[in-house]
């Protein structure tokens, strides 16, 4: 208690005051466990006000419908329709995790192995704008954004900094009109999907145009690079995925083949290059529907054969907190990471064969992820929208329990 007196009295805060916030404001009061920022102890709102810990509301879901009722006023809900508390999460904040919690509490929470922290950030407001996607270069580590700038490709070194930019926002065939994806190729030749003209545009890492390709694709979207240095798109609109092989330096293709049909408004990719596997995120009502937020996560091995399959309602059977995946990614050992813009959070699936392993390893730090890469050094990156950012994460010394 010494070293936590000291702590609240060089914080300027009143004992007195901090022991009522933990008893009245910082305690779940059905399982009287202190909230935190860790995932199964935050704080949550039911729809009728009262706030239970996110591990109290899985327990009181029922396993199938996830119906509950609210352990003091017995309204009924649903557990996908609660959220997250900010009022308590940014007290918990103001008074400072290591005020309240034990050793041994600690040791548990909120770092749990493999959970990733926030050491660096960079880009920002007037930086980028808007920013929609993000690749790394896999021979200089540069990191490439497409964004809603005046010049729509922004390219920083592994830092962060010194960032140069290409790809006149215009009307020419050169041009890029509305930027969706970016990939990088093995060879640094810079490759962007573009809505503005429905075209996949080529340029070396300098900006210079080497290849446009259009009138294949009604809504090219997501693009990735195969470890032999082919070219993966996603076409939203018809439903497809294609493959594209080309002479980047000589901006000649070679040949495009359609690897799959009949998928439901594919957009994210990835590509493990542990495994070659593939995995796309289908957004099933995209062109149906409104309000409909059912993503679906394919896996596809080497050949094409589907090997794994998860949506957001079977996720939501599993975990009581709705899961709204925008980005995929693969880690370095073949697990399947996703960014979840409901929590906002970072979730692991695990592998493919294993679908689902469910696994928060970020939950907190970022307002709206949409795309997501892991570095050779295994830092991962997350382009987050509504800070026009690019967040670095890395385990921390000390973090893995």
């Amino acid at each position: 208690m010494g070293e936590e007196a000291a702590a609240v009295a060089a914080a300027g805060v009143r004992p007195e005051l901090v022991r009522e916030a933990e008893v009245s404001l910082l305690e779940c009061k059905v399982c009287f466990e202190r909230f935190g920022h860790w995932q199964q102890r935050r704080p949550r709102n039911l729809p009728c006000g009262h706030v239970v810990c996110l591990a109290c509301v899985a327990a009181l879901a029922h396993p199938r419908t996830l119906g509950l009722e609210c352990p003091f006023c017995r309204r009924a809900c649903r557990a996908c329709d609660t959220s997250d508390c900010l009022p308590v999460l940014h007290l918990l904040e103001l008074l400072g995790s290591t005020l309240h919690a034990s050793p041994g509490a600690l040791s548990a929470a909120p770092f749990a192995p493999g959970t990733l922290t926030c050491y660096h950030a960079f880009g920002g407001w007037g930086t980028l704008v808007n920013p929609t996607g993000l690749a790394l270069c896999p021979k200089t580590g540069r990191v490439v954004v497409v964004h809603d700038g005046k010049r729509r490709v922004k390219i920083f070194d592994s830092g962060g900094g010194g960032a140069h930019q290409f790809g006149e926002k215009g009307d020419a065939a050169h041009d890029v009109k509305y930027p969706l994806d970016v990939a990088v190729t093995n060879d640094c030749h810079v490759v962007v999907t573009d809505a503005g003209d429905c075209s996949l545009k080529v340029f070396d890492f300098f900006g210079q145009i080497k290849l446009v390709v259009g009138k294949q694709f009604s809504l090219p979207w997501g693009v990735e690079i195969t470890p032999h240095n082919g070219v993966l798109v996603t076409d939203a609109e018809a439903g497809t995925l294609h493959l594209l092989e080309a002479d980047f330096p000589e901006g000649v293709l070679r040949r495009i083949e359609r690897l799959q049909a009949h998928l439901c408004s594919p957009r994210g990719l990835a590509v493990s290059w542990l495994t070659g596997a593939i995995a796309v995120l289908e957004h099933p009502c995209a062109f149906g529907r409104t309000g409909c937020n059912n993503i679906r996560v394919k896996v596809f091995n080497s050949t094409m054969q589907l090997i794994g399959q998860v949506d957001s309602f079977g996720l939501n059977l599993l975990f009581p907190s709705k899961v709204t995946a925008s980005a995929v990614t693969f880690d370095h050992q073949g697990n399947v990471i996703v960014a979840d813009t409901s929590g906002p959070a970072i979730v692991c699936l695990g592998k493919p064969e294993e679908f689902p392993a469910l696994k928060p390893i970020i939950t907190h730090g970022l307002s709206r992820p949409v795309a997501l890469a892991f570095t050779k050094e295994n830092s991962l990156l997350v382009l987050d929208t509504a800070s026009h950012s690019i967040k670095v994460f890395k385990v921390m010394e000390g973090n893995g329990g």
